[in-house]
């Protein structure tokens, strides 16, 4: 059953971003253009995001290691989140600026961020498919030969976490981002609410925004862990996204402005026919039709 539940929630990681851009295509007819747009705009913000965490963090050690004191997994928590609101929100609203100028409705702001919240989503979802078809496979005695030797324990060790999780646990993944896409929607209308309203004070609420999220969540998995155990810790912090979540879907609505209506362009009507000049023709008649 655990087994089942595993595939169940990697599989839709895959899925639920392709479904929610269908939707919103169909039901508001935007152009996908604006998903695959956001898709590389969250690659995009992780080529500088992560080398910069790995700076900070590993190479130049500025925050302190030992996570076990409060005050610095408040620090970490803090750090990690306005990191990831930064980076990600400025090339939210660079992309906006460059990349897709006619993206100026709620409709298209939210395909935007349909795409941007997707492929992380399934990023997330292909690699954890993968880790998980290596490990049943090992776990059924197949490819072990790539193991080299005196991993062995520690492979078993991925392989007892994975598939001895409770089932309650095993879809924590596909319902987290789920709640990840949901602040994303959000996002991406804030951020567009710069270019509507003329207020930068919008790109600083969405950065905000996004590093209260990512730091609750740090330091919340983090400090609970030890007190109520792993299982306990990621449904609590899952709960805690969820409110997150929920509040990001007001937000969203909130902003929500109806599309503009297609404008139509009606052709001029065809001209009259030309009637035949009554009486014979002329030279009188011949130099008057030329002032007619």
């Amino acid at each position: 059953m655990v087994t089942i539940f595993l595939f169940f929630n990697f599989a839709l990681m895959l899925v639920i971003p392709v479904g929610l851009g269908w939707f919103i295509a169909n039901r508001l007819r935007m152009s996908w253009r604006f998903f695959v747009v956001g898709m590389g705009g969250f690659v995009l913000s992780q080529v500088l995001h992560i080398p910069f965490n790995w700076l900070v963090l590993q190479q130049w050690a500025l925050l302190p290691g030992d996570t076990a004191v409060t005050r610095n997994l408040l620090l970490l928590a803090l750090f990690l989140g306005l990191s990831a609101g930064v980076f990600e929100e400025v090339t939210r609203w660079a992309i906006y600026r460059v990349g897709i100028k006619d993206a100026r409705t709620w409709g298209k702001g939210l395909m935007y961020g349909a795409g941007w919240g997707g492929v992380e989503a399934m990023l997330l979802g292909a690699i954890g498919l993968l880790n998980f078809v290596i490990l049943l496979g090992m776990q059924q005695g197949y490819f072990w030969g790539l193991i080299p030797d005196g991993q062995e324990e520690l492979v078993w060790q991925q392989i007892d976490a994975m598939f001895g999780l409770p089932w309650y646990m095993t879809l924590l993944g596909a319902l987290e981002r789920m709640f990840a896409i949901c602040l994303h929607l959000a996002l991406s209308v804030m951020v567009l609410q710069l270019f509507l309203r003329r207020n930068w004070l919008w790109l600083m609420a969405a950065i905000l925004w996004h590093a209260a999220v990512n730091a609750t969540a740090v330091f919340i998995v983090q400090y609970t862990t030890p007190l109520l155990g792993s299982n306990q810790a990621g449904l609590l912090t899952e709960a805690i996204i969820g409110i997150y979540a929920l509040l990001s879907l007001v937000i969203l609505f909130k902003l929500r402005t109806p599309e503009p209506e297609p404008v139509v362009i009606e052709s001029l009507p065809p001209p009259p026919p030309v009637q035949p000049l009554d009486g014979a023709v002329s030279a009188e008649t011949l130099e008057k039709s030329k002032y007619s």
